[in-house]
């Protein structure tokens, strides 16, 4: 059977800095930074008191009362961001077979609100009032199936998790899906909410965030000499995948093409990337083989890039090792200077900034880079200071999470 053809026709977002993908890019493009002091908990004794931390979110505008309390805040943002998604996409499932539409969202760890929140009930009142809701809250499929119950979904449904690559994997997969024809229609991306007292206590203990408190906008510093480690955020970022005839024969709006997926594992630490970047660049190198685009015609990567040492510098010696000359012409900019790491929901986000990359003709800046970093190559393109307009008609996405997972997604222009 023919391959099918994948394209993106809807978008929706939770970020810290926007909460609709349209605000989202242009605050990127103006390089806003969405990171503040956290007020949801109280700091005082953690050693890193900022992060992305979403705000303004009000559940009640995408749902009721009583089912938004029956979901963690991880599943509430995924929600959001799929209503948002399948408005901007122009579907009616009530016109659609709905076993021809799946539902795959990642997350990186769930709900941990909800498992935080339920173990102090045990701990101080008793086993008896811990709420029936708990396991429905905190897993991390809930998402997913809360996604596909808003609206009578009944095609494949499940949950990828891999970290801080679970949102790109999961459109990979739902990339497969379609074009594999299982279905015609994916809602697909990620979701997080571990901007907790226990997930930012742990990420605290690993030593793997910025402690700039006194300069926490300027904190996340993807490749620049003086980054010290990432910013913990939140968010959730909804995309919709079709088979480009069915988006076609409805008239649909397509920002993009979905052209190549590439998945990979490191196979060597639970939290450090191989120095080398050997895994991120047979990710990247497969996204675009089977793209069949060349390689020289990628203008433009959306780095993974965290702002940690390890990560940077193993990213950029994988972007050379595919790209070869090529890695110097190519432009390269990171989204988390801006928002922070939003975990396994990042992929989803950053995806939907390619397709507005393409869409306006213009890719955003890297925030806070003063001066790259020697073992990241000076001589390498990272976007610094402003937004930059370019006839973009290929990007490439880049997600690599703890336990040495690497994922690659590569879009095109239509």
């Amino acid at each position: 059977m023919t391959e099918r053809r994948v394209v993106i026709t809807g978008l929706g977002c939770i970020t810290a800095l926007a909460e609709s993908p349209d605000e989202l890019f242009e605050a990127l493009c103006q390089g806003r930074s969405g990171i503040s002091l956290i007020e949801s908990f109280d700091t005082t004794e953690y050693p890193v008191k900022f992060g992305g931390e979403v705000k303004t979110f009000d559940i009640g505008k995408y749902t009721g009362v009583r089912e938004a309390k029956r979901m963690d805040r991880f599943t509430q943002m995924a929600l959001a961001s799929a209503v948002q998604a399948v408005n901007d996409s122009g579907l009616d499932f009530e016109k659609e077979n709905k076993r021809r539409v799946g539902v795959i969202v990642g997350t990186g760890i769930g709900g941990i609100k909800e498992i935080e929140e339920q173990h102090i009930r045990l701990l101080e009142k008793s086993p008896r009032k811990v709420s029936p809701f708990c396991v429905p809250k905190l897993m991390g499929n809930a998402a997913s199936g809360c996604i596909s119950i808003e609206y009578g979904l009944k095609g494949p449904n499940f949950c990828v998790v891999t970290a801080c690559a679970s949102a790109s994997h999961a459109i990979g997969e739902a990339f497969w899906n379609i074009r594999s024809g299982r279905s015609d229609i994916c809602i697909t991306g990620g979701s997080e909410a571990a901007l907790t007292p226990i997930g930012l206590a742990s990420f605290c203990a690993l030593k793997s965030l910025s402690t700039r408190n006194d300069d926490y906008s300027h904190a996340s510093r993807p490749f620049d000499k003086d980054r010290d480690g990432f910013v913990l955020s939140e968010g959730s970022g909804i995309l919709i995948l079709e088979d480009y005839e069915h988006a076609k024969k409805r008239g649909a709006k397509i920002y993009a093409e979905l052209l190549g997926y590439g998945a990979t594992g490191d196979g060597f630490h639970i939290t450090a990337p191989l120095e080398d970047g050997d895994g991120a660049a047979e990710a990247m190198r497969l996204a675009v083989e089977q793209s069949g685009v060349a390689a020289e015609k990628i203008q433009y990567i959306n780095a993974h890039g965290t702002s940690t040492e390890l990560n940077d510098a193993a990213e950029c010696r994988a972007i050379k090792t595919v790209f070869n000359s090529h890695a110097y012409k190519m432009a390269i900019s990171s989204s988390k200077s801006c928002l922070g790491h939003c975990l396994g929901a990042s992929g989803g986000v950053e995806l939907i900034v390619c397709a507005k990359s393409i869409e306006k003709g213009m890719i955003h800046p890297t925030a806070n880079l003063q001066e790259v970093a020697q073992d990241c190559d000076p001589k390498m393109d990272y976007v610094p200071g402003q937004a930059r307009t370019m006839d973009l008609k290929y990007a490439l996405s880049n997600s690599l999470g703890f336990g040495g997972h690497n994922c690659s997604l590569l879009i095109g222009k239509i």
